[in-house]
């Protein structure tokens, strides 16, 4: 059990390694407040369990079985990239002259606003539910109940992902100085947009 647990541990350090939106999500709104990135991470976390319990009650074979499904929502994905890019690169455009304090934008107005990017993030990626329909079960332990074993697994994969996404927050909150010089946000800001929009792009254009 031990050695499965450490294995399990070990697989989701290069899952999170794995640079993608929701990392580049987390380090964008991260820039604007310790506050607002760790926010992020748990709207992200929440999606990453509620794929592992969509998994753990086998409704992930649904999306896999039909293409017509997967199709949409890997077009409503595609979709949900590009406007955190638009949103990204028009915040950098308006934040010519800004100061840290005079605002984070429209995301630092609501806790709400922080939680929902990173939620929506993760549920409008179909590649993150067939990726937990094919992870999870690989560590349920051999004679355990399937369905609790899924569902502990995957709390113990988004719980164990706020704390190593709680470092990225951590890491930019202390380089504050430097990030907080308007020339650097908004160069960040503008790369962060950049990013998302070809990550959707290329989501859009898969086959």
């Amino acid at each position: 059990m031990l050695s499965t647990l450490l294995a399990f541990l070990g697989a989701c350090t290069l899952i999170a390694a794995s640079p993608g939106p929701s990392t580049v999500l987390i380090i964008r709104q991260s820039l604007h407040s310790r506050r607002s990135g760790f926010l992020t991470v748990l709207g992200n976390e929440t999606g990453v369990f509620v794929w592992g319990a969509v998994a753990a009650f086998g409704l992930t074979a649904l999306l896999t079985a039909s293409e017509v499904a997967y199709d949409v929502m890997r077009v409503v994905g595609a979709v949900v990239l590009v406007v955190f890019g638009v949103q990204t690169l028009w915040r950098a455009r308006r934040a010519r002259g800004a100061v840290d304090d005079g605002g984070a934008g429209q995301d630092e107005k609501s806790g709400w606003a922080s939680y929902r990017s990173g939620l929506l993030i993760n549920l409008a990626n179909p590649k993150a539910a067939i990726f937990a329909m094919s992870f999870l079960p690989q560590f349920v332990p051999r004679g355990a109940p399937h369905l609790p074993a899924m569902l502990g697994l995957a709390a113990l994969w988004a719980v164990y992902e706020i704390g190593y996404y709680g470092l990225y927050v951590w890491f930019v909150g202390r380089m504050r100085t430097l990030l907080s010089r308007a020339g650097v946000r908004r160069r960040l800001e503008q790369v962060s947009g950049g990013v998302l929009l070809l990550l959707g792009a290329r989501l859009a254009l898969e086959g």
